[in-house]
């Protein structure tokens, strides 16, 4: 571990003394667990349950020292601390989106009082480089046709070398540009992707009332609260999935893993009714 260096502490019932951590790389919308070494540096014990424990937690920060993620995720400390006593634990750190260098802030809560800098402390902070969620722009695809992938902007792969997988269906087309719009946003930091539906509804066909949420010509909607359809998930996430929609795969978005449904990522499908059937 890596010394953590001198900084202020003050005096008082709730002070901390950052004596060590250890960084992992950080990847965009990924988790991660440093390590920090620490003390107990005031006068009241630090309990790590009930009402009034203390808990790591973290803020990213930009350049300026503006909040990006305030109040990231808590990680319950591995036994009470008593004044004078350290404790070396892990911390559940995810990687804010999109990839960039932000500041990392770590600091100390405690639950429905104070966090540990409104009282004087300071912060355990380091400039951090965050990369890419996904190393590789590698996708594949579950479940297409044949022929049809063909003529994307970028060419997918073997499922093995995969770091996403896409799953399609029988009679689902991607528009040129589906797998770059996918991998752009998987590499932004998106654990679980999906888009829009052509269900190509006119005149003499009407678009199903089901798949009119997903109809083209809009884009991200953080708000989204339908299925994820046809989506496309990095490796290492278990999609939660639910009742096909129209016969296409549906996935519920994923209520700890950033996600994204954006319309741009467009899909041309046939209603149910005029599919092949084998």
């Amino acid at each position: 571990m890596e010394a953590a260096g001198d900084h202020p502490v003050p005096s008082g019932p709730l002070a901390v003394r950052w004596l060590a951590y250890e960084l992992p790389p950080v990847r965009a919308g990924a988790l991660s667990r440093p390590r920090v070494a620490l003390e107990n540096a005031g006068t009241a014990a630090w309990v790590p349950t009930g009402p009034r424990r203390v808990c790591l937690a973290y803020h990213w920060l930009d350049e300026l020292g503006n909040p990006i993620v305030w109040d990231g995720l808590w990680t319950a400390l591995p036994h009470e601390v008593q004044p004078g006593g350290r404790t070396e634990t892990e911390l559940t750190l995810r990687g804010p989106v999109p990839p960039g260098r932000y500041r990392l802030a770590v600091d100390l809560v405690a639950e429905d009082r104070y966090w540990f800098t409104e009282v004087g402390n300071a912060p355990l902070e380091r400039e951090v480089e965050v990369e890419p969620r996904i190393e590789r722009r590698a996708l594949a695809v579950r479940g297409a046709d044949s022929g049809v992938l063909d003529g994307l902007e970028e060419p997918l792969v073997p499922e093995d070398e995969a770091e996403a997988i896409a799953y399609l269906g029988p009679g689902v087309v991607p528009a040129p540009d589906w797998s770059r719009r996918v991998l752009d946003a998987h590499a932004e930091g998106y654990a679980v992707v999906g888009g829009s539906i052509d269900a190509g509804g006119g005149v003499l066909r009407r678009t199903p009332r089901a798949l009119a949420p997903y109809a083209p010509g809009t884009g991200r909607n953080p708000a989204f609260v339908h299925p994820l359809l046809c989506p496309s998930v990095v490796r290492g996430v278990q999609p939660e999935w639910v009742e096909e929609v129209e016969g296409l795969p549906a996935a519920r978005p994923p209520a700890d893993e950033p996600w994204l449904y954006d319309g741009r990522i467009e899909l041309r499908a046939q209603p149910r009714s005029d599919r092949r059937r084998g």
